[in-house]
């Protein structure tokens, strides 16, 4: 869970690091975070200091794949918003606030869904995923028998494979959308 609040300061981006290690990759995501949202809401930041919560059940946080959901959290935080607590979104986030890719998107997918999410976003062409099943095939040359390891690919689509609602998006905008509390 990702908690951001927005307090007068003096533009300072600041990390609950209660328990935590972060990677720098992941500190780099809240760079851009703060960055994509100060030109998505058109707020300027210097007079007010960022704080980022994560609450996970983990002592290291790495990779930068919430470096979407920590920049929807930072709109939230700027425009006293709520978001949909039932989405949720995985993606890089880019200077221009497009969403990159990601790796592991099943499993992400497989795991917003046993957390209670109903729509799971993901960066543009990764609906459907390329999995690899590893199986031994042996073989009889003679008396002698040839074992091999292969790994055999498998088209997986996400939303039948996770049983989720899975939406491609390109940009912090489009993902924003789905956001949104009606």
């Amino acid at each position: 869970e990702f908690i951001v609040k927005l307090e007068q300061g003096s533009g300072r981006t600041l990390v609950d690091i209660d328990n935590l290690l972060f990677w720098a990759d992941t500190q780099n995501s809240i760079r851009m975070a703060k960055l994509v949202s100060e030109n998505i809401t058109g707020v300027n930041l210097d007079n007010y200091d960022l704080t980022f919560s994560i609450n996970a059940n983990a002592s290291l946080i790495g990779g930068e794949s919430a470096g979407a959901a920590l920049t929807l959290a930072s709109i939230a935080a700027i425009q006293n918003i709520i978001l949909n607590k039932s989405v949720m979104i995985t993606g890089t986030v880019n200077h221009d606030g497009s969403i990159g890719p990601i790796g592991g998107v099943l499993e992400k997918a497989k795991a917003a869904k046993q957390v209670g999410a109903i729509k799971f976003i993901v960066p543009l062409l990764q609906g459907n995923e390329i999995v690899y099943e590893t199986v031994e095939h042996c073989e009889t040359f003679g008396i002698m028998e040839w074992c091999t390891v292969e790994r055999i690919p498998r088209a997986v689509n996400l939303k039948e494979e996770s049983g989720i609602e899975v939406v491609e998006v390109s940009t912090i905008q489009e993902a924003l959308d789905h956001f949104y509390i009606v």
